[in-house]
């Protein structure tokens, strides 16, 4: 299986049927296999071989897909690269998966260019004036080279524990699997009009949600980029069924509407069926307020990792308010999930203990990194690092996280990195970064350092703009007079965290 089966299966049964649908046009199955195929050919001619890792910096339009479908249809993997990326983390990502060529927005090529000055880069533009748009208007369709299913077709960049992110290498096989045990987790249909608001470089979007309507023979709706006001327009307009956004997306509208002299009533949201979320657990009172304002309890939850595709795990509409703050009982179809305590043993009610996963979907391994693949591989088991209690029913609920990740909007700002670049202050000594408990991001970025001289939070916001992407930019700054550590000097970021929220 590999996955350029799916779109020809789909393009096979529903020719003519809207396959992707945005502001900037409409291709049904029958047009994105044939600009895949093009996109294939421009792949070959640009001296892409089978093999190859090629990088795609865009935004959520239609150029994506069909780059996507012909960089799988060359034999080559795809690398998403985050859009909010600086040129030095663009330079990261570049130079680990030895990207010769990028596929990048015409807006976003500078900051290609900067960081991957050796590389080959391929525009996209809005109005198909592009350099690649217009070599796949005019190149003769390649039907590409057989693939096989053990095969990489995503390199899916995520960080660790350290400050340098890694690339979960993702097979076909493997990835082929995950838009049916989404389809089965959520009840997705071959009808759904699925609204892809969210950056489509991360793994749900493209993966569950994006790839389920291309495995289904469903419509992906495209917006562009998300914002309150045209995430609600889209639905309306397209008579979208079904939505996946971080909880933010769905407070964010709440907060905008009445700004600008608007409310939920003013849009049309009658096409509506399920409304998905995942990022950050919602408390029983957010829910409340949710189902009320968007007048239905057709919510999910869903819980994933990018090592596992992302699969893992679905909190039910049923579920939301009585277990809320809970990932599930249990994985989704097709997923085993495990607690295991620190003896080893399977944690049971009321015990703490790592999540551990096991499935078809789970990655080959980090790109060039054994020791943390074999670090995190427990025979067929993926260790997620996540801390999880099960309560007396069988639910799970994540309690901390290993890695220390903020999960903020549903962006994972991944403390090292920012720490490190904190460092080059000239003022900062130290410095440890925690999440903060957010009602509507989830969590919000706090920095805590032992400064040399006065510091404010402007300016370090100011300092951390040429070096990061926004979202992982702190919000907040507490200055210390030290760090609180343990007997081996290491930070003890449960203290900060215990401050943060008392």
């Amino acid at each position: 299986m590999n996955l350029t089966w799916m779109l020809e299966r789909s393009a096979r049964t529903f020719p003519d049927k809207p396959a992707i649908v945005s502001d900037l046009g409409t291709l049904d199955y029958r047009q994105l296999l044939a600009a895949s195929r093009r996109a294939a050919a421009v792949f070959r001619a640009a001296g892409v071989q089978p093999g190859d890792r090629v990088g795609v910096m865009a935004f959520n339009t239609p150029a994506f897909a069909v780059a996507a479908f012909g960089l799988w249809r060359a034999g080559a993997a795809l690398v998403p690269v985050n859009h909010k990326f600086t040129a030095r983390e663009v330079a990261y990502v570049a130079a680990h998966a030895g990207l010769q060529v990028v596929v990048a927005d015409v807006d976003l090529a500078d900051r290609v260019r900067e960081g991957a000055p050796d590389a080959r880069v391929l525009t996209i533009a809005d109005d198909g004036s592009g350099s690649f748009d217009a070599a796949v208007a005019a190149a003769e369709e390649w039907d590409g080279v057989e693939v096989e299913g053990d095969q990489i077709a995503q390199v899916l960049y995520t960080s660790g524990t350290t400050s340098s992110p890694k690339g979960c290498l993702h097979t076909h096989a493997g990835l082929a699997n995950v838009p049916a045990y989404t389809t089965a987790a959520v009840g997705l249909q071959r009808e759904d009009r699925f609204l892809i608001a969210m950056p489509i470089w991360h793994a749900s979007p493209l993966n569950n949600w994006f790839l389920s309507m291309m495995y289904l023979g469903g419509t992906a709706v495209l917006l562009k980029e998300y914002h309150p006001v045209h995430f609600l327009q889209a639905v309306q307009q397209h008579r979208v069924t079904a939505f996946f956004g971080a909880p933010i997306a769905y407070l964010a509208p709440l907060k905008v509407l009445p700004s600008v002299g608007m409310s939920l009533g003013d849009f049309d949201l009658s096409s509506m069926r399920l409304w998905a979320y995942g990022g950050a657990p919602m408390g029983a009172d957010t829910v409340r307020m949710l189902q009320k304002a968007y007048d239905t309890d057709a919510f999910y939850q869903v819980y994933g990792m990018s090592e596992m595709g992302p699969v893992g795990s679905a909190l039910y509409p049923a579920e939301q308010i009585e277990k809320a703050g809970s990932i599930g009982a249990g994985g989704m179809p097709g997923v085993d999930i495990r607690v295991v305590n620190e003896t080893g043993a399977d944690a049971t009610a009321g015990d703490i203990g790592e999540l551990w996963m096991r499935s078809a979907t789970r990655m080959a391994g980090y790109l060039n990194d054994d020791a943390a693949t074999d670090a995190v591989f427990e025979g067929d088991w993926y260790r997620t690092g996540d801390l999880a209690r099960v309560d007396a029913d069988g639910y799970l609920f994540i309690v901390d996280r290993l890695k220390d990740v903020v999960i903020t909007g549903g962006e994972n700002v991944y403390s090292p990195e920012v720490e490190e670049a904190l460092r080059q202050h000239p003022a900062v000594v130290d410095a440890a970064i925690v999440g903060r408990p957010h009602e509507e991001w989830g969590e919000t970025v706090v920095a805590v350092v032992e400064a040399s001289g006065d510091l404010s939070i402007d300016e370090v916001r100011l300092f951390l703009a040429e070096h990061l992407a926004k979202y992982k930019i702190p919000r907040e700054l507490i200055v210390r007079e030290a760090l609180p550590r343990n007997p081996s000097g290491k930070v003890t970021k449960h203290v900060l965290r215990a401050e943060l929220v008392a």
